[in-house]
């Protein structure tokens, strides 16, 4: 007889386990030397995964000027010359985690910097990560004044009379030669991030931006160290970046890329097309053009960073080498562009098991929701995102034609209508923690908070937010032996420190991560506060 290694009692449920996988719901395989694990009534699930989130870079922005966890303009400024008296020799002051709202019409002044900061440049990105606040000095070492015009896909902010404020929205972030961080620093920023997600209960996750171009950090190098030196405990799939700049000439150089960078824990299968801005800084595509300050039309729609017809060509042919599509698609001309290219490489290729993806969603437009479920595209939701807060009340719902802003994160028509679901955080944009993602899936409220719920018709129930962040996550990465507990699966598993189906979905936010395994192996135990390996 075989005796589990591993057997969890006095649950809502019974699990044995044995060489890292599920073995049955009974405690009759335990043995001499079986571990057995009290529950307590606690709940047992699978562990979680992440379909997009930028690990490495969240985890080297914690060793970073950190601006995150307040909107405190001046709170800001402490921090940050607190940073530069605590490095006095670094070049460079880089962080960020700056609120837009902290601003007027969302834009820092470099000014504010120079006073805190004044000999040194300094350049720090907004907790979207689409936007750069600089100070003087940051400008003058990459030579934009007044006479530089704006990049194809970006925008330098201007005062009246044309001189740069001090930021730089999406492109024109990468006017700025900014000094990399090391791939050493950036080894470490991923076991960094790798242990907060343990503790988090998330057992893998998909990175949204590895092998980047466009100014973007290239992550890649230290996942292949990792992976290749068997730091990884979690299982990683990696989006290999599109560059925007560039067409189908590239796809063999991806091809390459994926031989690579699949090894030990990683997997890089897919592909992340950047198809547009977001709506705060109206560069998020959308149907109907964008209102100014006095709720008058503009022109402006935002940005195709991809030509739409284009990216149907290039999707076809991705999808026929096998590799999956992942898109950044926030307003709803961008979330129908990728439809319409995941339709294309359908019609082309019949319905390969490729497992396309569309991020954000920000605005759907009705049309467009039931084309989920018809191509076999998976709604992959950033839900912490779907509330009243300032950046949503003042910075976007005013700018938005009144039927988009009604649209925006349509979780609940695109459950209705059999749109497969996956839950993702987008960190170090917003939190990685995937219980308050799913309190807000819930609630449409942050904890803690009570109202007003964010266009409540479109909540989830707790079960189908619990499996996006579980079942569905794993769907999208491949990794058809996690996300359930059934016997066979991998024992990818967290136990919680409560049951919050027995308690009002209103304390959801409230529950903990009590014990992470991974392959049936601890990675994570509160009780000792910190990863285990």
């Amino acid at each position: 007889m075989t005796y589990a290694d591993l057997v969890f009692v006095n649950g809502p449920r019974t699990l044995a386990v044995a060489d890292g996988r599920i073995v049955g719901d009974t405690a009759d395989l335990r043995g001499p030397k079986t571990e057995v694990v009290d529950l307590r009534g606690r709940l047992l699930i699978p562990g979680f995964q992440d379909a997009h989130i930028h690990a490495v870079m969240g985890g080297v922005e914690l060793g970073q000027c950190d601006l995150t966890g307040t909107v405190d303009r001046d709170e800001y400024l402490r921090r940050i010359r607190r940073y530069a008296d605590d490095h006095p020799d670094a070049e460079w002051i880089v962080g960020g985690g700056w609120s837009m709202e902290s601003f007027e019409n969302g834009v820092p002044d470099r000014h504010l910097l120079d006073s805190v900061v004044p000999g040194r440049p300094v350049f720090l990105i907004n907790r979207d990560h689409h936007a750069a606040w600089v100070n003087t000095v940051a400008l003058e070492r990459a030579g934009i004044t007044r006479d530089t015009p704006d990049p194809e896909a970006g925008r330098i902010d201007r005062d009246a009379d044309g001189h740069p404020i001090g930021a730089l929205q999406e492109g024109a972030m990468s006017l700025i030669d900014l000094p990399g961080a090391t791939t050493e620093e950036r080894v470490a920023g991923l076991l960094r991030a790798q242990a907060l997600l343990h503790s988090l209960g998330i057992t893998a996750w998909q990175d949204a931006m590895v092998a980047a171009t466009n100014g973007y950090d290239d992550v890649s190098e230290a996942y292949e160290r990792a992976a290749r030196d068997h730091l990884l405990t979690a299982t990683v799939v990696g989006a290999l970046w599109w560059d925007r700049e560039r067409g189908a000439e590239q796809i063999p150089e991806l091809v390459a890329k994926r031989e690579r960078l699949t090894l030990g824990r990683l997997r890089c299968d897919s592909v992340k097309l950047m198809l547009d801005g977001i709506a705060e800084n109206f560069t998020a595509a959308m149907t109907a053009p964008y209102r100014d300050s006095c709720g008058c039309a503009t022109t402006n729609r935002g940005l195709d960073f991809i030509d739409p017809e284009a990216l149907k060509g290039y999707v076809t042919e991705l999808d026929a080498l096998g590799f999956q599509t992942h898109f950044h698609a926030l307003g709803d001309q961008a979330v129908r562009n990728a439809l319409d290219a995941v339709e294309a490489a359908r019609k082309a290729n019949g319905h390969l098991d490729t497992r396309p993806h569309l991020a954000h969603l920000q605005v759907v437009h009705p049309y467009d929701v039931p084309r989920f479920a018809q191509l076999g595209a998976t709604a992959n939701m950033q839900p912490y995102w779907a509330v009243h807060e300032p950046q949503m009340d003042e910075l976007t719902i005013p700018f938005l034609h009144p039927d988009l802003a009604a649209w925006q994160y349509p979780f609940g028509d695109l459950h209705r209508s059999g749109a497969r679901l996956a839950g993702g955080s987008d960190w170090p944009v917003s939190t990685p923690d995937p219980i308050q993602g799913i309190h807000v899936a819930v609630n449409r409220v942050l904890p803690g908070e009570t109202g007003p719920r964010f266009l409540p018709d479109q909540a989830l129930d707790l079960g189908t937010a619990l499996r996006a962040y579980t079942a569905g996550a794993a769907y999208v990465n491949h990794l058809d032996d996690t996300g359930g507990l059934r016997p066979g699966m991998r024992a990818d598993l967290v136990v919680l420190d409560r049951d919050p189906f027995a308690a009002p979905v209103a304390e959801i936010g409230e529950t903990r991560v009590a014990l992470t395994y991974v392959d049936g192996k601890l990675v994570f135990d509160s009780e000792s506060g910190s990863a285990v390996r």
